[in-house]
């Protein structure tokens, strides 16, 4: 049976918002993440971090610098007992066209051919509308946190979007609450 999966964003969604992480201590988790990651662990739902991460191809860092903070990542929630299921990224430029960057939804598909995945009992948490963009090209159900840039995006620009979240959290637990509860009934 293709289990559910939730696909997080990384920057602003998991870790502070700060720009191009250009070294693995600039890497922080926010508050929550690793209690709300750990949940969904518990409640047997795959974590799977989709991010694009262009300042390798702007030449803003090496991409081995990229896999450092994923090590780092790992590292901290590991030291709160949460994991996640796979890492997929995004390196290239915005100009580039691939199939990869978000809101293009090509890291979900692979993850989700890659791990099993049921994609239509599945779910997106970013903070940004190119995720949300991004799950309903997938087929995923699209979470927008008010962490990072979500408050702002949501404030100045959410009506305009053609697409609308499945639902509005405050950070990464409170979308992991709602995400367990639905799987309750």
């Amino acid at each position: 049976m293709k289990k559910i999966a939730v696909f997080l964003d990384r920057d602003g969604t998991i870790n502070e918002e700060m720009g191009y992480i250009n070294h693995p201590s600039r890497f922080l988790l926010l508050p929550r993440t690793a209690a709300a990651i750990k949940r969904l662990n518990d409640a047997g739902v795959k974590v799977v971090v989709v991010t694009n991460q262009s300042g390798a191809a702007r030449g803003y860092f090496p991409a081995s610098l990229v896999a450092e903070v994923h090590d780092r990542l790992r590292q901290l929630l590991a030291g709160e007992g949460a994991h996640v299921d796979g890492i997929y990224t995004c390196l290239h430029g915005p100009q580039e066209g691939c199939a990869c960057r978000k809101p293009q939804p090509g890291l979900i598909l692979q993850a989700a051919q890659e791990l099993d995945i049921d994609l239509s009992r599945s779910y997106v948490v970013g903070d940004r509308y190119k995720d949300i963009q991004t799950g309903a090209q997938a087929g995923v159900k699209g979470i927008l946190v008010l962490t990072g840039y979500g408050r702002g995006e949501y404030e100045h620009f959410g009506r305009t979007w053609e697409v609308q979240p499945a639902y509005i959290a405050k950070d990464l637990l409170e979308a992991a609450g709602w995400i367990i509860e639905g799987l309750r009934k």
